[in-house]
């Protein structure tokens, strides 16, 4: 990252820093020592930068089971970020494992930070409680609050709303917090300037829009900087090469101006020594002016209607680990994931969006293969 940029103005961390093994090969102990580690080597690389910090799913014992109240590692962990977390900060993230400050300390802007694994439906300590560690009503306050002091907000989180682009109907949330969720975003979206989270280890982005189809908001799902391959059953070809990611934006408004991926080719890096490269620059390869809402729904009619568009964001979606062809399952897949966060408008997409290619498998290779030609011309 240093390399890459060595001053950034602040950098945002997503949360899961702990191998993604069985829980009886971890402990409360290896958690907050990973957690530990990774704090220590941030800041003794970056020992001036800010960091806006969000827990995932593995950064508890037992993951993913992140409690709705004051615990011993939402504790530990505030301690362990205490040089970034200001004192309001601190206590509703030992509450809850939420907080939000003014970015930057600049009047106008506020980071919200918020605990998604709360809404996780592999978190079974909040299955029939309707606001978990009050985070949707404290939510709402705050940026409610924004409006009033004309604050514009970047809201950081790790598990996101929606389903996953590479299984089908694969969601995160709960039905009824991924409902409201997206009413939160609706409600507020006009002091809402971009939502940044991580989870999927893939690279992808989800839109939100307004009642009359208006594009209001994109949140954008970074790759993992590590090539975990993932065990969903039902998911081929699911790693990643590691990525890392600049985001830039307008220091008057916050609107995010592009995005820069960068990655490490390991096939490369096994061969020869490790090398991080640029991978793509949003708006050079979607030709779109910035990564504004309205830009991004051009991303997304792109994506959903010109071959080689598609196949250009599958490939930038494992970071170029996955180079096969995008064909009309993962079409839907991945057009639907990212346009529909609602389960049921999902459901619908998926069934008007269409089905298998029932063509002879030469045919299809065939095809495969001249589309990727002209692609590449």
């Amino acid at each position: 990252m240093r390399e890459i940029l060595p001053d950034p103005d602040f950098i945002v961390w997503t949360g899961d820093d702990t191998p993604h093994v069985p829980n009886e090969q971890l402990g409360e102990e290896p958690v907050l020592r990973i957690i530990g580690n990774l704090t220590h080597i941030i800041k003794s690389v970056f020992p001036n930068t800010k960091v806006y910090s969000a827990m995932g799913n593995h950064d508890y014992h037992p993951k993913s089971q992140m409690p709705p109240e004051k615990n011993n590692i939402y504790e530990q962990t505030a301690n362990l970020w205490h040089d970034w977390l200001h004192t309001a900060s601190k206590e509703t993230f030992k509450t809850g494992g939420y907080y939000s400050e003014k970015l930057l300390n600049q009047t106008g802007f506020r980071v919200m930070v918020l605990n998604t694994n709360l809404y996780y439906d592999q978190n079974k300590l909040t299955e029939n409680i309707k606001d978990p560690a009050d985070q949707f009503s404290w939510a709402h306050k705050v940026l409610q609050d924004a409006a009033k002091n004309n604050e514009k907000v970047y809201i950081i989180g790790h598990v996101p709303p929606g389903v996953f682009e590479k299984k089908r109907d694969k969601a995160w949330f709960r039905k009824e917090f991924n409902k409201l969720y997206i009413d939160l975003i609706q409600k507020h979206s006009a002091v809402i300037l971009g939502q940044f989270f991580g989870h999927h280890h893939t690279d992808s982005f989800r839109m939100f829009y307004s009642s009359n189809g208006s594009p209001i908001s994109a949140m954008f799902l970074t790759p993992g900087v590590t090539p975990w391959i993932t065990t969903l059953p039902g998911v081929t070809d699911g790693g990643n090469n590691p990525g890392i990611r600049i985001f830039e934006y307008d220091t008057k408004t916050l609107v995010i101006k592009d995005i820069v991926t960068y990655y490490l080719n390991l096939t490369y890096a096994n061969m020869a020594h490790a090398r991080w490269e640029k991978e793509y620059r949003l708006t050079e390869a979607f030709r779109v002016p910035d990564a504004s809402p309205a830009s991004m729904h051009r991303v997304m009619e792109r994506i959903t209607s010109d071959k080689c568009s598609l196949q250009k964001y599958f490939e930038f979606n494992s970071v170029g680990y996955d180079l096969t062809d995008c064909h009309a399952d993962c079409r839907v897949d991945h057009v639907c994931a990212v346009r529909e966060v609602d389960f049921e408008a999902y459901e619908r997409c998926v069934l008007k969006e269409g089905g298998s290619s029932t063509g002879p498998v030469l045919l299809t290779l065939l095809l495969s293969l001249m589309l990727s030609l002209r692609c590449l011309n």
